[in-house]
């Protein structure tokens, strides 16, 4: 038996693979546009999380902000910041967030561990002022509520949670970190 064609047919399933893992969470949930028109000179800055569906990497953090500067290399720096109560200490994260279809699309890649990216999809946003924003990741298990302020009025709150639950987040699973 020769093993001739093994090699290369082996090789190019590891790269198919590899580029199926490394794009598999650039998606989002159907239910949810990014905001056209985005301009991220105007998302710069500081930013409060007021409301977020709980995963690992932001488990038992109050106080949590996100700031966002530009790059030289034309993407976003991105700074994530929270305190953790129990261990009575900060934790803080940087990553890189890059757009993906247009600059103008609230559609942004992001990752905090290259070469893993996942999806930052800006799907309501105070166009006015940009004093909040309705934030998603790759499916109904990410979501954030971001303000300019720590605290915002509680018909924000409202109107957050009647959106998303009608877009398919579970409400009911939102935490309100401590700011």
């Amino acid at each position: 038996m020769s093993y001739d064609g093994v090699l290369p047919c082996v090789r190019n399933t590891l790269v198919l693979l590899t580029a199926i893992i490394l794009s598999g969470c650039l998606g989002f949930p159907e239910s949810v546009t990014p905001v056209q028109g985005f301009d991220s000179n105007r998302y710069l800055g500081k930013w409060y999380e007021i409301a977020r569906l709980d995963h690992s990497f932001e488990k038992g953090l109050d106080r949590v902000t996100a700031e966002y500067s530009l790059r030289e290399d034309g993407g976003l720096r991105v700074v994530n910041r929270g305190f953790l109560t129990e261990e009575n200490r900060w934790k803080e994260s940087e990553g890189r967030a890059y757009f993906v279809n247009n600059s103008d699309e609230g559609y942004l890649k992001v990752s905090f561990f290259r070469p893993f990216y996942s999806s930052y999809v800006v799907f309501e946003l105070d166009e006015e002022g940009y004093q909040y924003a309705f934030v998603s990741g790759p499916n109904t298990s990410y979501l954030w509520l971001l303000s300019r302020t720590p605290t915002v009025d509680p018909r924000l709150i409202e109107k957050f949670v009647a959106r998303v639950s009608s877009l398919g987040f579970d409400a009911s699973e939102l935490i309100f970190p401590k700011q």
